[in-house]
């Protein structure tokens, strides 16, 4: 049985311009790969298209020890990425058909840990069902709040709650991904309560270079929340990715601490160290493992 969980589709990331090579990408395999490299068992249950079949994706899961499972789907998610001085435009080439509940191993739904990392919305609320009543769920929640139309920029949802969100001990979105303005209603007072409904959920929304805010809710029912700085990256070659390892990392760190409070600091700061490390790079070949993560906290970038 695998220590963690870790389900959604594949993308296949386009370059610039949409008409030349294309990388393996999606949160299932950021998240899968920096899970297997800090020594956790890994069992992945991924969305592949058959171009990325063809291919013998996903490969660089398999290397790093992740026990795979694929599921030809029609239609996979393609995207094409254009970073600019005002964030990232993303144009949709193609979408995702849905992911099965009933494609998962039986063995595997009593893991301790399940990380969802949907990325067109392909996990419907079945999935809420899969994992046992005490393991731990991370929900990368950008992939459920896309709206996508093959040929245009996708269009990011106001976050909403629903049986897969609810079902989440862990919630992560980028910043970049809330359709609103930081002093939107939903982001603060009743809009969190309505979001984070159930105690012990907790909330991570990241900010890039700024950091970002860890939100959780308490037993006695108040929000409480702490702010957290990123780390420095020696150089920013490539941001794909970098969500997705950061809510990796603060699910192992998680599963590490257990479920008592008073470690969130240190989480957040190991999560934001592989994080950082995983911008370095291009695509999956910066997903750093655990020697580098800890050297990143101890003494920062290297030169150059």
């Amino acid at each position: 049985m695998p220590d963690v969980v870790v389900v959604g589709a594949a993308t296949r990331d386009l370059d610039e311009g949409g008409h030349g090579a294309w990388r393996p990408g999606g949160g299932v395999s950021y998240g899968a790969l920096l899970l297997a490299r800090l020594g956790l068992r890994v069992g992945a249950l991924v969305g592949v298209d058959r171009t990325s079949l063809e291919a013998g994706e996903p490969a660089i899961l398999r290397s790093a020890g992740v026990d795979v499972v694929t599921v030809e789907l029609s239609h996979g998610p393609v995207f094409e990425n254009h970073e600019t001085p005002g964030g990232r435009r993303q144009v949709c080439r193609d979408t995702s058909d849905p992911l099965p509940a009933s494609a998962i191993p039986p063995a595997w739904r009593g893991s301790p840990a399940f990380l969802f990392a949907p990325v067109a919305a392909e996990l419907g609320p079945e999935w809420a069902h899969v994992p046992s009543p005490d393991a731990i769920v991370a929900l990368g929640w950008q992939g459920l709040l896309r709206h996508l139309v093959p040929g245009r920029q996708t269009v990011h949802l106001a976050p909403v709650s629903g049986p897969v969100q609810h079902r989440a001990d862990l919630v992560a979105i980028s910043r970049e991904d809330l359709p609103v303005p930081a002093d939107d209603p939903s982001l603060r007072g009743d809009g969190l309560d309505r979001l984070l409904a159930r105690p012990g959920q907790a909330l991570a929304v990241t900010a890039g270079l700024s950091g970002g805010l860890y939100l959780w809710r308490t037993p006695a029912g108040p929000l409480e929340g702490c702010a957290w700085p990123a780390l420095q990256a020696g150089q920013h070659v490539d941001p794909t990715g970098a969500g997705d390892v950061f809510l990796a990392a603060l699910l192992a760190a998680h599963l590490a601490l257990g479920r008592d409070r008073g470690g969130e600091r240190g989480a957040l700061r190991f999560a934001a160290a592989a994080a950082s490390l995983s911008v370095e790079g291009v695509g999956l070949s910066a997903v750093p493992d655990l020697a580098r993560i800890w050297r990143r906290l101890l003494t920062g970038p290297s030169a150059g």
